[in-house]
């Protein structure tokens, strides 16, 4: 019933690729930056900035309080146009822009608005993220510390 078609020519021993004939796997290119520019100029990235600051300052201390590694992905239309890390786990503790070097224990997905919203105390991070506003992943309780480190960063 069924026949067995077969195209593919024998291969013999010697038939291997020739030099040259692949492409090394691996990046050519630069890795992608998590923002443009423009996107610089933000009203998000200078409170990323300024929060850098403050955590290189009462770095230790925080890391005493805190002990997570969080990874904030702020987006506008759906898209991630913002990434940054807050590592209050290791070391003195660190603040950079990009995806978290060691696991992060809590990612938090929200939009460009909501943030500055939470950030300027407009919103109640606990009412916003039962209202769905931003997406949690991960360790939700850390976002308690969380919300408390941008807390002391508005009083400094």
């Amino acid at each position: 019933m069924w026949k067995r078609i077969d195209h593919q020519p024998k291969i013999k021993a010697g038939d291997g690729p020739q030099a040259g004939q692949f492409k090394a796997l691996g990046s050519t290119q630069e890795p992608a930056r998590p923002y443009t520019l423009e996107l610089s100029e933000s009203q998000s990235f200078l409170v990323f900035e300024d929060v850098s600051h403050h955590i290189k300052e009462m770095g230790p201390q925080l890391v005493k309080k805190v002990n997570a590694i969080f990874q904030l992905d702020i987006t506008r239309d759906g898209k991630i146009i913002l990434q940054w890390t807050i590592d209050l786990k290791n070391g003195s503790g660190d603040m950079y822009p990009g995806p978290a070097r060691f696991p992060a224990d809590t990612i938090f997905t929200i939009s460009e608005s909501i943030f500055m919203e939470l950030v300027w105390g407009k919103m109640n991070p606990q009412k916003a993220f039962l209202a769905g506003k931003f997406k949690v992943s991960g360790k939700v309780l850390l976002g308690q510390k969380l919300e408390r480190v941008f807390k002391d960063w508005a009083k400094f």
